[in-house]
């Protein structure tokens, strides 16, 4: 019986190659293996744009978008929600600055792995439906945070190298959640990039990650 980092390779391969795994290939993963399990492959900007990944959808036709959904699901004090899907009141948690705000114009909703870091690890030779996909996941927690709007800006796009949250408490949270929307999206990683999360992960917990494959 292949290991559980055979599978996750074997999966993440399926979808450089055009095919699509089914969920039940998604495997419960050590935190350390996903980390060794990413491939690396040099980065290149080329071509971006961010309008390439059309986001704040509203893809159940709730009158919802993504952006919303976000909001209304990570509060830690639901909003009144009005016609047209408008917010008022409401309280959200900040991981990243260990913050509090109360506000909902002063919440950024983060891509986790930025569009643009997205874009130079193998979102490029996707199809915009891909994409468009990746930019609105509400299926994957990790792949979309509220977080206030100073540390979203901060980090712009940047990858763990760089950046990672003000809050020390909240990085090896940080560390998981990267790896795992980059495994399920079969995204590669940079050099600098691999060795920052080797060793991070290093000196977390090696927590299981369960990674549906999109």
């Amino acid at each position: 019986m292949p290991g559980l980092a055979a599978v996750l390779v074997a999966a993440v391969l399926g979808i450089a190659l055009g095919s699509v795994p089914s969920m039940a290939a998604a495997s419960a993963v050590p935190l350390r293996e996903a980390v060794a399990a990413l491939a690396v492959a040099d980065e290149s900007r080329d071509g971006y744009q961010r309008d390439k990944f059309r986001h704040w959808t509203d893809a159940d036709r709730d009158g919802c978008s993504t952006r919303a959904e976000v909001l209304i699901d990570e509060a830690a004090v639901a909003p009144e929600v009005g016609p047209k899907c408008a917010l008022a009141g409401g309280l959200w948690y900040s991981s990243y600055d260990d913050e509090y705000v109360s506000d909902a114009r002063g919440v950024d909703i983060d891509h986790m792995v930025p569009l643009a870091e997205a874009w130079d690890s193998g979102a490029s030779a996707w199809t915009a439906t891909r994409r468009e996909a990746y930019a609105n996941d509400l299926d994957s927690p990790p792949a979309l945070i509220a977080v206030t709007a100073r540390s979203n800006r901060s980090k712009a796009d940047q990858d763990p190298s760089t950046w990672l949250p003000p809050y020390a408490a909240a990085q090896c949270g940080y560390i998981t959640d990267w790896v795992s929307v980059k495994t399920r999206w079969g995204l590669t990683v940079d050099n600098n990039e691999k060795a920052v999360l080797v060793e991070k992960a290093a000196h977390c917990s090696n927590v299981p990650i369960v990674v549906g494959i999109a």
